[in-house]
């Protein structure tokens, strides 16, 4: 399947403008009363898309619709709006009504990408020469859907950021009593299992000095669901410096994985 398929714009351009206040298309406080009119919401959106699935500069997708100022003004407005946030919450909730998310079955690891912007979240990498590197530690479901991720510098080790990583259950609702999370040798630690006891959850952990396959264990959704997720260049190769526009970019990423696994999953499954 595409990465970015064309008949999923349309649904994601949908539940986001229900989310956007409305606005005039002249700014009010002009003293004339007119002014260029606002650029349109949607055009600005195809835009982030284009950045998103292929990593370009906001120079390079700038246009006589829309300047790359504009397409960066207008994305620190949805930022403090939280509607990247709020978009990704949505498709959850409703991939949980539809389908249902595999919550007895959680996988966590660790990916190291580049980030040559260097930024707030970037840190030497220890499997890239020391050059910049942005580390997260994803988080998803029996599936592979994504269910939140903490993103670091390349040189923090996976085990501190699970603590966080868990705390992004909560808003998830009441988790099932058998629930399990599946880890990779680097968790192999008494302080890891002492962590996930006083959650009330269960663990699979790889052992360190033991080879295994990942298709031993659930882990291997989460592996595959980073491999969705580098699909989108941008988050490969980031170049963005502020964390919160990271984080903008990979809910606006989780949220067409979830969308895209949606539709997919209900053709089978209510056909």
């Amino acid at each position: 399947m595409p990465v970015l398929p064309s008949w999923l714009t349309e649904p994601l351009w949908g539940q986001l403008v229900a989310l956007l206040p409305e606005r005039p298309e002249y700014h009010p406080d002009h003293p004339l009363g007119c002014h260029h009119p606002r650029i349109g919401d949607r055009v600005v959106f195809d835009k982030m898309l284009q950045l998103l699935r292929f990593g370009c500069s906001y120079q390079a997708i700038a246009d006589t619709t829309c300047s790359a100022t504009t397409v960066r003004n207008r994305r620190n407005e949805w930022i403090r709006l939280g509607i990247f946030a709020r978009l990704k919450q949505i498709a959850l909730e409703y991939y949980d009504r539809i389908v249902g998310l595999v919550l007895d079955q959680i996988a966590v690891d660790g990916s190291i990408t580049k980030a040559p912007g260097v930024g707030e979240a970037a840190g030497r990498s220890p499997v890239d020469r020391g050059k910049q590197g942005l580390e997260r530690l994803g988080m998803t479901d029996g599936y592979g859907i994504p269910l939140g991720r903490v993103p670091a510098g390349a040189n923090r080790h996976d085990s501190p950021l699970l603590a966080p990583t868990l705390d992004l259950l909560d808003g998830l609702g009441p988790l099932p009593d058998d629930g399990t999370v599946h880890l990779d040798a680097g968790y192999d630690s008494d302080k890891t299992r002492a962590l996930l006891s006083g959650r009330g959850l269960y663990c699979r952990i790889a052992h360190k000095g033991e080879k295994a396959p990942i298709q031993a264990s659930q882990r291997w959704h989460v592996e595959r669901t980073h491999a969705w997720q580098n699909a989108f260049h941008r988050l490969a190769r980031c170049y963005e410096r502020r964390a919160t526009v990271v984080d903008a970019f990979f809910d606006l990423a989780d949220t067409i994985i979830t969308v895209r696994s949606l539709i997919r999953r209900a053709w089978t499954t209510y056909r």
